[in-house]
């Protein structure tokens, strides 16, 4: 049973809302089977913001981007990827038109699934490498999991954010309590020169990292001590 609410007051953990209608005793009883002591809801957020032209933009950036991997027409991607959209989200339709009703938040879902398609076949980044949300926890992710470079796209090694201090050994270490960030060794070299706050100043990326989850690191070959999150 999904009811629209408005949030009217935040205190602390707890959230103070109000029901556009009432609700159905009857039918949460029917539900609970007459218990009512202990109600779940499911809390979603509403993103207000209408998707933008510099999400379009990138889109059909990264959709030609394929086309010059793969011949495929464009319009063919396109309609391939939007079916993909309605695949993740249970019927979700998408529009990147001036018109759209869709939001922010949709257009990064698409976005991510022809990112995520991008890096699973190794298509090249080309024309839209340079509108890519490197500011997104997501793309720093697949950046990771693929070992790319989130800067050029090269090969990249994982670089800690955190210093593990000269002769530590990594494999002692938990990298799930650090902040990492996949770099190639030249721009590996040069955040280490420069310093992170320089090298976020020059390429417009955040140098706070992120953190990687046991099965990740060891996709990627991340050796360390891992044993407390067995």
């Amino acid at each position: 049973m999904w009811l629209p609410a408005f949030v009217r007051n935040f205190r602390g953990s707890q959230l103070v809302i109000q029901l556009e209608q009432s609700v159905s005793l009857e039918r949460l009883r029917t539900m609970y089977n007459g218990n009512l002591s202990r109600i779940l809801v499911k809390i979603e957020f509403v993103d207000p913001r209408k998707a933008r032209p510099k999400q379009r933009a990138l889109f059909f950036a990264l959709i030609g981007d394929i086309w010059n991997w793969s011949g495929q027409p464009v319009e063919e991607l396109k309609e391939y990827f939007y079916i993909q959209y309605a695949i993740r989200t249970a019927g979700g339709m998408i529009s990147l038109a001036d018109d759209t009703k869709n939001t922010v938040s949709d257009a990064n879902k698409l976005l991510e699934i022809v990112i995520d398609f991008m890096f699973d076949y190794r298509v090249p980044f080309k024309d839209g490498y340079e509108l890519l949300p490197k500011g997104e926890t997501y793309y720093m992710y697949l950046c990771c999991k693929h070992r790319k470079c989130a800067i050029c796209g090269r090969h990249a090694d994982i670089h800690h954010l955190e210093t593990i201090g000269m002769g530590g050994n990594r494999t002692h270490v938990d990298h799930t309590k650090r902040h990492v960030m996949a770099l190639c060794r030249s721009h590996h070299r040069e955040i280490e020169q420069i310093g992170a706050r320089n090298f976020g100043y020059k390429y417009h990326v955040p140098v706070t990292g992120i953190k990687l989850d046991v099965e990740t690191l060891r996709k990627i070959h991340v050796a360390g001590n891992y044993e407390e999150k067995e």
